[in-house]
């Protein structure tokens, strides 16, 4: 059985490889709001509402993801 060791340490010194790193996380960020802002879009108004949310509402929680 082969095993996969994914975890790597975080170099401190700034460098291309951390700049890469702060796009990549900046990316992944806006790819979750995105896909929240558009789940929740997809929702009805009673849906949105049984969980407590209006239309309004959607842009304001994707940003806080």
């Amino acid at each position: 059985m082969a095993a996969l060791d994914t975890t790597r340490a975080h170099a401190p010194h700034a460098g291309f490889g951390s700049l890469a790193s702060r796009v990549l996380s900046m990316l992944v960020a806006w790819n979750e709001r995105r896909a929240t802002r558009n789940a929740l879009s997809q929702l009805s108004d009673r849906e949105l509402d049984d969980i407590g949310l209006t239309r309004g509402d959607i842009d304001v929680v994707a940003r806080n993801i």
